[in-house]
């Protein structure tokens, strides 16, 4: 907690210091901008690495494919914005099963006090829905999700955390050794402006830390977008992205060795 306590402090001292507004580009690729945003998303997973665990056992494959919708709907108040989220993803899995995962509904919530025009941090709720069994855990999440964005000349940054516990029925007997705490998801991002819409970052890095295990997952990637305005009336954001796995060895499940993203944002100011 130490090196979120450190990445949080770093992050808050440049707001204070550059209160510029947010140029075209950079707010179409804020997940936390005050607009409408819908997101189609293929990501391919043709590769995991399959080495030996701590335990013996060989490391578990992960799934091949998902398609993801996300639609961002803001609310906006007098005194603070609410962007509810939802993510819908329909997976395949190897032996050709598929199904819809577990579906995520997210409320981040902002204060006006809290957006400073070139960034903005916020709070909310986050609850999954059960997903297909075939593909994803057939169970309800509950936990929170928070956002800290700025942006600097032609940087833009942040850190986005997820933390949510399963809903346990209290007839069933835990599992020894394993709690009802899904692991931390830390994500930072950087992105940086080339030029003419196009620019470049990390990616969609979501850096997971297990409570039970107490082992850290650590992906890394590289993310090459274009960003189109649309007549002033909002934009189009398209990537593709590539994500290999950096720090896996001690991690007790599965670690992709290849994956591919390629990605279509419609994104709308909030009257449209």
């Amino acid at each position: 907690m130490k090196y979120l306590s450190f990445v949080l402090a770093a992050l808050l001292v440049s707001p204070l210091a550059n209160a510029d507004e947010q140029d075209a580009v950079t707010k179409a690729i804020d997940s936390t901008a005050t607009q409408w945003s819908f997101q189609f998303a293929y990501q391919s997973m043709p590769s995991y690495y399959n080495d030996t665990l701590s335990d013996g056992n060989p490391r578990p494959d992960g799934l091949d494919n998902y398609w993801q919708v996300r639609v961002v709907a803001p609310l906006v108040y007098d005194s603070f914005t609410v962007l509810p989220r939802i993510t819908l993803r329909h997976y395949e899995a190897p032996d050709g099963k598929d199904g819809l995962g577990n579906t995520e509904v997210f409320g981040l919530i902002i204060p006006k006090s809290w957006d400073w025009g070139s960034g903005r941090m916020g709070l909310g709720p986050l609850v999954t829905l059960p997903g297909n069994e075939d593909v994803a855990k057939d169970e309800w999440g509950y936990g929170f999700a928070g956002a800290l964005v700025n942006s600097t000349g032609k940087w833009f940054y942040g850190l986005l955390l997820t933390q949510s516990w399963q809903s346990v029925d209290p007839n069933l007997q835990p599992t020894p050794g394993k709690s009802d705490t899904n692991p931390l998801g830390l994500a930072p991002f950087l992105n940086y402006q080339i030029g003419d819409g196009w620019y470049v970052g990390n990616g969609d890095m979501t850096i997971q830390y297990d409570w039970d295990s107490k082992e850290w997952y650590v992906p890394i990637g590289v993310r090459l977008g274009k960003v189109l305005p649309s007549n002033k009336k909002g934009s189009w954001n398209l990537y593709a992205e590539y994500q290999t796995s950096l720090v896996y060895d001690s991690w007790p499940g599965t670690a992709v060795e290849t994956s591919i993203r390629l990605n279509v944002t419609r994104t709308l100011p909030a009257g449209f």
